[in-house]
């Protein structure tokens, strides 16, 4: 496993560059529209672009479902990204629609900041309920593998702000979207799945389920003296057992950095079948020999995505 390689490789992820449609460098799509709105601006957090992907043929006396999506950079395509490597969400969501078995929705891909990214991903409530010597052992651990400077504060509160308060107000006003939490969904992968995880259980009324794929459990780069998973696992007790009419899904690897996951993820799933998740609103799937890259990521993007939106 070359875990270390894999880290330095996430490091290099590239940085997010008033409200108003603007077609300039915008990524290619096999299929609809994207319109960007750029450096959406914000009272909590950095501005950002946020790109929204339509579906072919779409009509604004409709409605749609909606999914937002965290890394809105990779989304894509691939000659717009760092690491030449994107999701191909338009591709498979196209796809998925035309077959006819999932229900209409649109994509907003909320852009990361660069820099900021892991404060605003990581989960602010487990964090701050910690002794301050474990918040110390995890700024530590931040700041060894090159994603905290001393003064590492969560900004994941701030950020779902921004999303609930800002961001969703102005596509439900903007877009013919329903706006209620069954139709509303967070997908993301590695902290991007911590933070979706993180949003419905701090806003299940604003959605209505999480897509999780290769979930970053440790929070920083190693379990071994790391006090964040049990402050997570102490904060899901808690949210869990509210949440089962919610949808959720993850998904893990065991290459590279996802090596780190699949034993926590059993406890995860022990603790969602404690909490009366079932077949219906909770899928964890394992894909042995995937590593922790967009190219593995999309192989699997329709499974979350009809788990969401299927007609049946």
């Amino acid at each position: 496993m070359k875990i270390k390689n894999c880290i330095w490789t996430i490091l290099l992820l590239a940085l997010a560059s008033s409200p108003g449609k603007t077609q300039d460098t915008l990524p290619t799509v096999v299929s609809g529209t994207l319109e960007r709105i750029k450096n959406f601006p914000s009272k909590r957090i950095a501005s950002r672009n946020i790109d929204i992907w339509l579906p072919e043929g779409y009509n604004a006396s409709d409605r749609y479902s909606v999914l937002y999506v965290h890394d809105g950079q990779m989304l894509f395509d691939d000659t717009h990204t760092w690491n030449k490597q994107a999701w191909d969400l338009d591709d498979i969501a196209a796809n998925l629609l035309h077959k006819g078995v999932v229900r209409n929705f649109i994509i907003v891909g909320i852009w990361n900041s660069g820099a900021s990214r892991h404060q605003e991903y990581f989960p602010s409530k487990p964090f701050n309920h910690l002794p301050e010597i474990a918040k110390d052992t995890i700024v530590s651990q931040l700041m060894s593998a090159g994603r905290a400077r001393d003064n590492f504060s969560p900004q994941s509160d701030e950020y779902l702000a921004f999303i609930v308060r800002e961001l969703k107000p102005y596509i439900d006003q903007h877009y013919a979207v329903l706006t209620d939490a069954s139709n509303t969904f967070l997908m993301g992968s590695s902290m991007g799945g911590l933070i979706s995880l993180y949003a419905v259980c701090e806003y299940p009324e604003v959605f209505g389920g999480a897509a999780c794929l290769s979930t970053h459990w440790p929070g920083t780069f190693t379990m071994k003296n790391n006090p964040f998973p049990e402050a997570l696992i102490g904060y899901l007790h808690e949210k869990l057992p509210v949440l089962s009419r919610h949808k959720l899904y993850f998904d893990c690897g065991d290459q590279g950095l996802d090596a780190l996951y699949p034993e926590f993820q059993k406890r995860i799933d022990a603790l969602l079948q404690q909490s009366e998740f079932n077949r219906q609103n909770w899928a964890t799937l394992y894909f042995p020999g995937e590593d922790h890259s967009e190219n593995a990521w999309k192989k699997r993007l329709s499974y979350p995505m009809e788990f969401f939106f299927s007609k049946h």
